[in-house]
């Protein structure tokens, strides 16, 4: 009433335009609020599915790569196979020429494949490994024990040491009884001023229902500085 009609409505009108000016300066600070805030996830979702795209190359690169290793690896098993099949027909032909030229190297298709020595870091200990093969496919089992002589020098003489001298190992340890093959071992301590030069090994079959006695001998060398050295039966 004290200002007047034309008065209110000029404050009316001025009360709109700042509240029309606001929203629109408000409105635009959120839009360009908002426009950056979507240009963040834009460049954000780029750079996700860029690394999407390099993991999903990589996880192909990395399917390719593992086929081929399961294909050499089956092409490895194969010839592995194969190589296991010439083995052992090698083995029974080497079985039936020994048979023939040298029997006393098996026995009804039993031989001593190998010897192995290993020095310890003990002063005079080492570890011994025999290894047994049946060459000749059998139903039933090869059961024996072997016997162990280390013959050389002691104190300049002449002699010949039991491994039963030398080991703690029984004959319960050094008996076998198996189809395809066994592997024998224990340790050996050698006496001071001793001087090995060879190795016996004796692979023993006893009488039994199952099997007639048989016994095969082999000799090996014992090399002066023996470091994981194996040697193979000749």
């Amino acid at each position: 009433m004290r200002l007047g009609s034309f008065s209110s409505a000029i404050l009316l009108l001025a009360i709109i335009a700042i509240v029309l000016f606001c929203g629109y300066r408000l409105g635009n600070f959120y839009h360009g609020y908002q426009t950056q805030i979507l240009a963040q996830q834009k460049a954000r979702l780029d750079f996700t599915y860029q690394q999407l795209v390099q993991k999903t190359q990589r996880i192909n690169t990395l399917e390719v790569e593992l086929e081929v290793e399961r294909m050499t690896n089956a092409r490895s098993q194969q010839t592995l196979k194969l190589i296991e099949q010439e083995h052992f027909q090698v083995k029974k032909e080497l079985a039936f020429y020994e048979k023939v030229m040298a029997p006393e190297k098996q026995a009804n298709g039993l031989i001593i494949d190998s010897l192995n020595l290993t020095k310890t870091t003990s002063p005079g200990h080492y570890r011994f490994q025999v290894v047994l093969v049946q060459q000749l496919l059998r139903r039933r089992y090869a059961k024996g024990f072997i016997e162990v002589t280390i013959i050389g020098s002691l104190n300049d003489q002449p002699t010949s040491i039991a491994l039963s001298d030398l080991s703690t190992v029984n004959k319960d340890d050094l008996s076998f009884s198996f189809q395809y093959f066994q592997t024998v071992s224990g340790d050996l301590t050698l006496p001071e001023n001793f001087v090995p030069e060879t190795i016996n090994v004796a692979a023993i079959l006893p009488k039994s229902r199952w099997q007639k006695y048989n016994r095969i001998d082999h000799s090996y060398p014992w090399l002066k500085s023996i470091d994981n050295i194996t040697q193979s039966s000749p």
